[in-house]
């Protein structure tokens, strides 16, 4: 599937930790095969990240982690 029409496709969801305020706000469409997108949601014209669904996942599961010291 081309980054076009993987855009076309893209069901996107905030982020569950994003703020209403107008703080950190990030979408992720994650309905697509074989790849996660991200963009920020306050410029949703403006670029967008493409992961290949692993790698999105290690992200994902380091940012759980407690920080370290």
């Amino acid at each position: 599937m081309e980054l076009t029409d993987a855009l076309t496709a893209a069901r996107w969801r905030t982020a569950i930790r994003s703020s209403n305020n107008g703080g950190d706000c990030v979408e992720v469409a994650d309905n697509l095969p074989g790849r996660v997108l991200v963009r920020d949601s306050k410029d949703r014209h403006g670029g967008t990240l493409s992961f290949a669904p692993a790698a999105w996942r290690a992200f994902v599961d380091l940012t759980r982690r407690p920080p370290v010291a």
